[in-house]
């Protein structure tokens, strides 16, 4: 019931917090009442991303290696698989960049009026003479033959100068 909510927020908000202790109290309170431990590791991987991000990029293969380990071995042996999941989550430094970022170009395109830009003529492959003759990936800079990075637009220009990471979301 709403208890399986409560305590899958408590654990989220444990780790969020830093907390380890709280965070495997919460772990264990759920195993040990018999929650499925693929669902924990489901929101293991969701944290990952989303309040761990880029501060820590390995928290993502934390937890995708605890998810599989538990669908490998499954209870009750994964409990410990989770547990260092768990505890490397607390203890991890936390970065929400990449998650606010991210809802600020879904914002961007909700609020977008009319069709969308199209993608710019040098974005685009140019697979037969057709599109060539039509100028895709006429001027594209293939940044890997380049020592240095190259002055090259991505955006469509309706966006140029955004930038989705000093956005604030509305």
């Amino acid at each position: 019931g709403e208890e399986h909510y409560n305590c899958i927020s408590a654990l989220h908000k444990s780790m969020r917090g830093s907390d380890e202790n709280a965070s495997l109290y919460w772990l264990a309170r759920m195993l040990e009442g018999g929650e499925d431990p693929l669902y924990v590791a489901r929101r293991l991987v969701r944290f990952a991303s989303e309040d761990i991000g880029l501060a820590d990029p390995l928290a993502l293969t934390q937890a995708v290696a605890a998810y599989q380990g538990c669908h490998f071995i499954g209870m009750p042996e994964c409990e410990v698989i989770l547990a260092q999941c768990v505890v490397y989550f607390a203890r991890a430094p936390k970065s929400i960049e990449v998650y606010r970022a991210y809802g600020n170009v879904k914002e961007c395109l909700r609020m977008h009026t009319g069709p969308l830009p199209p993608v710019p003529l040098h974005l685009r492959n140019a697979p037969t003479r057709l599109m060539k003759n039509l100028g895709y990936a006429k001027g594209y800079k293939y940044n890997p033959m380049y020592k240095e990075p190259v002055e090259q637009d991505y955006l469509p220009e309706e966006l140029k100068g955004i930038d989705f990471f000093k956005e604030q979301n509305t």
